[in-house]
């Protein structure tokens, strides 16, 4: 598939255009890389276009994605080619692949493991599978969301060197590119068949002098991914299923905090004002996250999540916040940028959400401690912040709350039913002193709630004052066992059914009487409660059917958004979002567990 010509697209000492501009595609035609630091994604005809340096916070230097500038481009030089590609097995190494008329490219592409905090290392090695190779590479590093171009070039010694704002900049592999009027770096590079080229970009905060041995780099990140994905074999959808740990693992920071997506200001629905900043670590996400591993048995993720999620209730207590950088710092507030955005959304950045209260943060924090003492992998700290969450539901319940949706304050059922389920899963993996209280705080949460939230049909209703669905009840209803075990499950699952699914995909809830898809996408986190939901009935079949639905709803390179345009099979929101991933993982577990 060809690009579209530009003709004021820079180009080589041959006249071969070289892209300046970045032509946006549909979400789902992207891949991730990714090193716990920070994220890059790659288009289809191998554009790194957006990633933020040293940290997923920061400012992006390479902001093409919303319409900045700044690229790392490999492409064939002939336009007549079709692309493809994959992730090698339970890693985010990426290998790009370019099918042309007598010949065949790949990139293989990684972000050098591990990471680190002020470095970044994004490895490229062209490969020349069948017949030889020629592509094309453009190096335009742009910090400061595009206003910061590169300054101070000069080769030395092979190597590129140069500024970009605060960033310092190597570049091994391209000797002999030329600077064009646009301080871009630009090369030809020629493989011969069965050969193989390397190129590594470092973008750090210091000026480092040690070697950018490309061999040594690549084994390294090889050797890390290996340890850090699990065999999956036993469980179903194995291979996507090792694809979402390593996902989960390239979005987790070594301070332990998941972002929840590597993007921002991607729309869920165009023009309508609902893109989002999600470059931050979402407690509730996180501990999603944390359970869902915890479920498949000890793993570094788990550790991660109980360290974060205990530090900040250490730090915060009852003012605990939703989501932080993933150092630990608050979220900046909203503000815009001088771009156009991706083509239906905006150049937003920061988010509101780090000033709300939303009480079923720490019911989940709760079911991810007691998760994690399953395992013993809860030490003392934990065991404390376990405390300090339940003091906080003691004293918060009765308040409105933005709930798991972050919408306007309300007295939202899901948010109680889900600090009813972590309160009774800590009592229980937890004994001691504190066991009995909180049993008896969740026994009067729930009475409460069942009082004023209960449908006269016997499901559950969304608030006291919304008598609508929520497909989001569906998750505390299956995690708690007794919560199951009541008729309210089945009838919430059936009217959630019935209102909330069409081709079998699940949306969140009713807008006014607007039909399902036209105010928003199908929510894939619901559909992974929806699967939760049936196994937790024991009706496995239904279950399965559920999981390899939404299972689908992802893009070429296997990556899942928030929500699925189903009209459209398109992903929509920002990319990839964690917590679908997490929610995959987990399932696989419980359809291996079923009867």
């Amino acid at each position: 598939m060809a690009d579209p010509p530009f003709a004021d697209q820079p180009r080589d000492a041959e006249g071969t255009a070289l892209r300046g501009t970045h032509v946006p595609w549909t979400l789902r035609s992207y891949a991730l890389l990714a090193d716990g630091e920070r994220g890059a994604l790659i288009d289809p005809h191998g554009a790194v276009v957006w990633m933020c340096v040293p940290h997923w916070h920061d400012a992006a230097a390479f902001s093409a994605l919303i319409g900045g500038s700044g690229d790392f481009t490999v492409r064939p030089d002939d336009p007549w080619h079709v692309w493809g590609g994959s992730y090698e097995d339970g890693s985010l190494i990426r290998v790009s692949r370019w099918t042309l008329t007598d010949s065949q490219t790949e990139c293989r592409e990684a972000l050098a493991l591990p990471g680190e905090a002020d470095r970044a290392v994004l490895l490229r090695r062209v490969r020349a599978v069948r017949g030889a190779a020629r592509v094309q590479v453009r190096l335009a590093v742009r910090a400061g969301f595009g206003t910061r171009p590169m300054t101070d070039l000069r080769l030395r010694d092979g190597v590129w060197h140069a500024r970009s704002g605060p960033l310092h900049v190597r570049l091994h592999g391209l000797a002999h590119a030329t600077v064009g009027r646009d301080g871009a770096l630009t090369a030809p590079v020629a493989v011969p068949a069965g050969g193989g080229h390397d190129l590594v970009l470092e973008l750090s905060t210091r000026c480092r002098d040690d070697p950018l041995d490309p061999g040594r780099l690549w084994e390294r990140t090889e050797r890390a991914w290996a340890e850090a994905v699990p065999d999956c074999r036993e469980l179903p959808a194995a291979a996507d299923v090792r694809q979402a740990y390593a996902v989960l693992t390239g979005m987790t920071s070594h301070r332990g905090g998941m972002v929840a997506a590597a993007t921002t200001s991607l729309p869920e629905r165009v023009a309508m004002g609902r893109d989002y900043d999600y470059r931050y670590a979402w407690l509730r996400d996180q501990a999603y996250a944390g359970t869902a591993v915890a479920r498949h048995g000890p793993h570094r993720l788990v550790d991660d999540a109980v360290r974060f999620v205990a530090r900040r209730l250490h730090e915060d207590g009852p003012r605990l916040r939703p989501a932080y950088r993933v150092d630990g710092g608050p979220l900046p507030g909203e503000s815009t940028l001088p771009l156009p955005g991706y083509p239906g959304g905006s150049d937003r950045i920061g988010n509101r959400a780090g000033e709300q209260f939303q009480l079923d943060v720490f019911g989940e924090a709760l079911s991810l401690f007691a998760a994690a003492a399953r395992l013993d992998r809860l030490d003392d700290d934990a065991r404390r912040a376990a405390d300090i969450a339940a003091r906080a539901v003691e004293e918060t319940w009765r308040r409105p709350d933005a709930g798991l949706w972050e919408i306007e304050p309300a007295w939202w059922t899901h948010s109680r039913l889900s600090a009813v389920a972590g309160l009774r899963a800590a009592a229980e993996a937890l004994p001691g002193a504190s066991a009995r209280r909180w049993e008896d705080l969740a026994d009067a949460v729930l009475r409460e709630t069942e009082r004023t939230c209960k449908h006269p049909t016997g499901r559950w209703q969304r608030s006291p004052r919304d008598a609508r669905l929520d497909a989001a009840l569906l998750r505390p209803l299956s995690i708690d066992r007794r919560l199951a075990e009541g008729p309210a499950l089945t009838a919430t699952r059936e009217a959630v059914e019935r209102e909330l699914s069409s081709e079998g995909y699940v949306y969140r809830f009713q807008h006014g009487d607007h039909p399902l898809g036209r105010d928003e996408g199908a929510f894939l986190l619901c559909g992974h409660f929806m699967t939760a939901a049936c196994l937790a009935e024991g009706r496995t079949a239904a279950a399965g059917r559920w999981f390899e639905r939404t299972r689908s709803a992802c893009g070429s390179p296997g990556l899942y958004a928030e929500e699925y345009d189903v009209a459209q099979r398109q992903l929509r929101g920002n990319l990839p979002q964690a917590f679908v991933h997490a929610l995959l993982l987990e399932n696989a577990v419980r359809l291996a567990d079923a009867p």
